[in-house]
């Protein structure tokens, strides 16, 4: 049957767990438990479809929820308040804390991102002045990334849809590489069990292998003084520990000690730390941190311009200034199909670079198009931290909230003419645009909700 563990895992598991197999067998026969993490600007405390039970203890950001809702139909997701992701992968955001105490700028890439879950939470924790870069090589996964992303809002955030190969000549240029490696799936078991009819010994030693050549390419990446971190959703030693003792002879680097409390119930392996399902409230989840402490300095010479974007004339830009939080940081840059987008100034350097060696590299927010005498707003503007309060806005309740998120003109009795951002719960949702007797709504229809 489709449900049942397959023999050669079970096996496995007496193997790497002697005294503690039957224990997880049995934790994977139970419930998954809910969690989500909280973006920190959007959503302080969690008030969306379900109240939270508790924080999940690695991730202050992080909550269990007493049941599990159906998330399609609360605005707030729709928002960008919070993402729902498995408990223990938020483990990378207590690595992260604790590996860069300093609170210096950081160049971050997150390697394998899709769909979103660890480029959210690590953006929700940089430090000032730094960025982040969220690739995903299959592009229908990097459609879902890029939305998730467009959701939480952050104009620091930028993604690709690369191989891990046409990066190299960025080596040495990024301060945490993050890779959270295609694997097995075998903490995911509790989850999703179809995944256990597509295990096998042989797919194991595939993903290892394919694990271990994005690993000699993403080490390449990391700048003197820089970490990679390596994570998998998975038990097995030949995918984690084997290949985390590869790197660290391959590189010379050294492993670097993660200060986790006992109880959080994490076992400490050869290298790295393990999360089993019955012994903490999530899933199954590796992790192992390596520090490059020696190395050739990274890349510090940018191009003066872009390939694909053209700045914007400060006339022009004076225009949109009233769409924009804080205009005085943000430059104006136009695709070549005229769509204008939002860039700090700071990031320009970084971004002109990226852009000089990634083909398929989105960096900024977009913020519309100049059409006639005003701006046409963008539907991923209305979800920046970056667009202004000061917006004309339109309040609506849950059953309008969802009515308008499947691109519907519910009742707006007190809609003006002109622009509007509608909020739900004050969570900026997308573009209504009143024509005095009706209006129109400029909710993407890619976007919209088709559970009813």
């Amino acid at each position: 049957m489709m449900d049942t563990l397959p023999t050669a895992f079970v096996q496995q598991l007496r193997t790497l767990l002697p005294t503690e197999w039957e224990a997880l067998v049995k934790a994977l026969e139970g419930t998954s438990p809910a969690s989500v993490h909280l973006h920190p600007h959007k959503f302080p405390q969690f008030t969306g479809a379900t109240e939270p039970e508790a924080e999940v203890p690695w991730n202050p950001l992080g909550r269990y929820l007493a049941q599990r809702p159906v998330f399609t139909l609360d605005p707030a997701f729709h928002a960008g308040a919070y993402y729902v992701q498995e408990a223990s992968s938020m483990l990378i955001a207590a690595a992260f804390r604790q590996l860069f105490p300093e609170q210096r700028p950081l160049r971050v890439l997150d390697l394998c991102a899709a769909p979103g879950g660890k480029s959210t939470l690590l953006a929700s924790h940089l430090p000032p002045g730094s960025w982040l870069l969220a690739n995903e090589v299959i592009r229908t996964r990097y459609q879902v990334l890029k939305y998730n992303l467009v959701k939480w809002g952050y104009g620091n955030t930028f993604t690709s849809n690369h191989d891990v190969t046409d990066f190299a000549p960025l080596a040495g240029y990024f301060d945490v590489v993050l890779v959270d490696a295609p694997c097995s799936g075998e903490g995911l078991f509790r989850k999703d069990v179809a995944a256990r009819a597509e295990w096998s010994p042989e797919h194991v030693a595939h993903c290892a292998a394919r694990q271990g050549r994005i690993l000699a390419a993403a080490q390449e990446l990391v700048a003197p003084n820089g970490v990679l971190l390596y994570s998998t959703c998975t038990y097995n030693a030949t995918e984690n520990d084997a290949n985390a003792a590869t790197l660290a002879e391959q590189t010379g680097w050294s492993v670097a000690p993660l200060a986790f409390p006992a109880a959080w119930e994490l076992e400490e392996r050869s290298i790295g730390y393990q999360a089993y399902p019955h012994r903490l409230r999530g899933e199954g989840f590796y992790l192992a941190a390596f520090r490059k402490e020696v190395g050739e300095a990274r890349m510090t010479k940018a191009p003066k311009s872009f390939k694909k974007l053209t700045r914007i004339s400060s006339k022009l830009s004076a225009q949109v200034q009233p769409w924009l939080a804080q205009p005085e940081r943000l430059d104006i840059w136009a695709t070549p199909s005229g769509r204008w987008r939002t860039l700090a100034a700071d990031l320009r350097s970084d971004a002109q670079l990226l852009a000089q060696h990634l083909s398929r590299l989105e960096v900024g927010t977009p913020l519309g198009e100049w059409k006639g005498k005003g701006l046409v707003p963008a539907a991923e503007w209305a979800l920046a931290l970056d667009s202004t309060t000061e917006i004309a806005t339109v309040d609506v309740n849950r059953a309008q909230a969802l009515a308008l998120l499947r691109k519907q003109t519910p009742d707006l009795p007190e809609l003006g003419k002109g622009w509007h951002v509608v909020r739900y719960r004050g969570l900026q949702l997308g573009w209504v645009k009143g024509l005095g007797n009706r209006y129109n709504n400029y909710y993407p229809t890619a976007w919209r909700i088709r559970m009813q």
